[in-house]
């Protein structure tokens, strides 16, 4: 009894368009059931047996990838199905039989294997060790590993050496002609898992360089992000592995690429800065990350990525975790920022925060419908002219202005500062952040805010800052909070011989903020909570309007913490008069319950009636979570309470 194919796929994948993403055509292969109901899908094999895909006991994922990449083979590149073997037993010296390739094509003699393919069920990728053991015992140069997301395809160019191609060769086809096809940027794909290329090029190709590969990963990624700006579309990609030359000659091209793009963004990288890849991991290095485009990607994809490269020791020492992007959304869409309104994160991290008010004001103000052809040259001038950002760490900085790139235009305004102290700042920072300065009618509070930049107008801040670290001496001399305060809640002239981060990061925003602004900041319960922080709450209340405060689940932060934590939405009294005629006023509270993750902090995405994986309309999974709930709710409350705002 033949069976439908979306039937059987839904069975055995969760969401098959996505585990199966590599292959456009998924109804390609026929399925039929026995009278005990096994399903069998029927082989493309020359002359092979149909093999069991699901019972009722279990599934047989990896069998639907191998036949549908035989499809591709037999199809696509067009080699003759007599050439083609499943389940082939290779030789490692006296043993047989031992081990088995999923699937070889032959040469013409039928006896020397030319391409061999390893076939994992999805997110399984521990068979490229496996593949290579294989490559070694037969010979074959040219090799596959594939999990019907991701396709890995190596050329052997010594025995303990392989780079990736960008392409298979078509049936008739030499590797050369692969390698001297010209690359053009419409020829590029989308990367549907960059965390996995980063994790190959870590384990595959600098696990044993010698270098740092948080840095040299990212030397790569600015100097394709450069070329993919600056290259014209239609010409050869300058981000290449090139045919014929040495591997010296390759790793001077990326060199030079590279020093280019350290000319474009000078505050990402110092000059002194250099490729540190060696000339035998440069090849396979770049061509894993060649044939695909990071302009325009999905952001999900590229946030796993760069969230992954960013891990507990390195940001999460301090404090510092990046925020989940459904808490970024019910942030921004609870803060509605406009497409007039200057935005600024005084700890941008991966500058979530921009990004997603970015795209806010892009689907809401900026659209083609309003604009018409010049809707895409006035999300540029959006993105250029409002979106502002500051963090003190320099591996942050890397990544929100790659995220920002690869979101926008390749402008960033992201400065590598400490926002806490501005008399630190240089000279790019202080002139990028002068024109935001408050004006005061005094002059000599306006001379002594453009020397000091402590007071600013932006309309809008949201920020999720460090948690860990005190700040001590002299530094608190410039904050209220680093006094202390008497039994009515009044600033003495004490000093407070220490302070955490969080609290000055309060009034730093504050002072960020111009009167009538609006925040979003997320801070540790405590600072709700703690009788003995009851002056920082007088504080908040006395320079600005509680809006609401959302309590988020234990969850949020996991794997990185377990801190209990708040988001606190602000906006900042205009007037001492404006604070007295509000007198008591309602908050809007809530606390979430569905946290979008798991105890172990992996993230729970929600299904649809099929049980597959829901999509927004960006292509981006949807977060099993309440706080977009949450966020509407708001909307209502502040509707009903005639936020300017709303």
């Amino acid at each position: 009894m033949n069976i439908s194919s979306i039937d059987v796929l839904s069975k055995i994948f969760k969401n098959p368009e996505d585990d199966l993403a590599l292959f456009e055509n998924l109804h390609v292969l026929e399925f039929y059931a026995d009278e005990k109901d096994r399903v069998y899908v029927k082989t493309l094999e020359h002359n092979g047996k149909d093999k069991v895909v699901l019972t009722d006991k279990k599934t047989a994922p990896e069998e639907i990838v191998r036949q549908l990449f035989l499809y591709e083979l037999l199809n696509v590149y067009k080699y003759p199905k007599d050439r083609v073997k499943l389940e082939v037993d290779v030789q490692f010296g006296r043993e047989i039989g031992k081990k088995r390739a999923d699937v070889v094509v032959y040469r013409e003699d039928m006896k020397t294997p030319y391409l061999m393919v390893e076939v994992k069920k999805p997110d399984v990728k521990d068979g490229l060790g496996q593949l290579k053991s294989y490559a070694n015992a037969t010979g074959a140069p040219i090799l596959v590993l594939t999990d019907g997301k991701i396709q890995n395809n190596l050329l052997r160019t010594d025995p303990n050496l392989f780079e990736d191609l960008p392409d298979l060769p078509k049936f008739n086809e030499t590797v050369e002609d692969v390698q001297k096809k010209i690359i053009t940027y419409d020829d590029l794909d989308d990367v549907n898992n960059l965390k996995q290329l980063i994790l190959d090029l870590e384990n595959a190709v600098l696990a044993n360089a010698g270098v740092n590969p948080f840095e040299e990963i990212f030397k790569l990624i600015y100097a394709k992000l450069y070329d993919e700006l600056e290259t014209p579309r239609s010409q050869n990609r300058r981000f290449r592995v090139i045919a014929g030359i040495t591997n010296k000659e390759n790793l001077n091209n990326i060199s030079r690429l590279f020093n280019e793009a350290k000319g474009q963004w000078r505050d990402v990288f110092k000059d002194k800065d250099e490729i540190e890849i060696p000339e035998n991991a440069i090849v396979p290095a770049v061509s894993l990350l060649q044939k695909y485009r990071l302009f325009g990607s999905n952001l999900q994809v590229i946030d796993d990525a760069f969230e992954y490269l960013i891990n507990q020791d390195a940001k999460g020492g301090k404090g510092q975790y990046f925020t989940p992007r459904f808490v970024i959304d019910m942030c921004v869409k609870m803060m509605r920022p406009k497409k007039n309104e200057n935005i600024v994160d005084t700890a941008a991290g991966s500058c979530g925060f921009l990004l997603h008010s970015m795209q806010h004001v892009w689907r809401n103000e900026i659209t083609e419908a309003d604009y018409g052809s010049s809707f895409e040259s006035k999300r540029k001038e959006y993105a250029d002219q409002h979106l502002y950002a500051i963090d003190f760490d320099p591996r942050s900085v890397k990544i929100g202005k790659a995220m920002m790139l690869i979101a926008g235009d390749g402008k960033t305004n992201v400065s590598y500062a400490n926002s806490l102290d501005s008399s630190l700042w240089d000279t790019e920072s202080k002139a990028r952040f002068s024109k935001f300065l408050h004006r005061f009618d005094d002059f000599d509070l306006n001379k002594k805010n453009e020397e000091a930049m402590t007071d600013f107008d932006f309309d809008v801040v949201m920020t999720n800052p460090p948690f860990a670290g005190e700040v001590k001496g002299t530094l608190l001399n410039k904050y209220d909070l680093g006094f202390k305060f008497d039994k009515d809640f009044e600033r003495t002239n004490k000093h407070q011989n220490k302070m955490t981060r969080d609290v000055l990061f309060i009034e730093r925003n504050l002072d960020f903020l111009r009167a009538g602004g609006r925040m979003a900041i997320v801070l540790p319960q405590g600072v709700f909570n703690n009788t003995n922080q009851e002056y920082i709450r007088r504080y908040i209340m006395k320079r600005a309007r509680l809006l609401a405060v959302v309590g988020l689940h234990g969850n949020s932060f996991k794997p990185h913490t377990g801190t209990k934590t708040s988001v606190l939405f602000l906006q900042k009294w205009r007037d001492d008069e404006e604070r007295k005629k509000a007198g008591n006023y309602p908050i809007f509270m809530a606390t979430s319950e569905k946290p979008g993750k798991n105890n172990s902090g992996d993230y729970v995405y929600a299904m649809d009636e099929n049980n597959n994986i829901k999509k927004d309309e960006n292509g981006s999974y949807v977060y099993d979570t309440d706080l977009d709930d949450v966020a509407n709710k708001f909307i209502e409350f502040a509707k009903k309470h005639n936020f300017d705002f709303i």
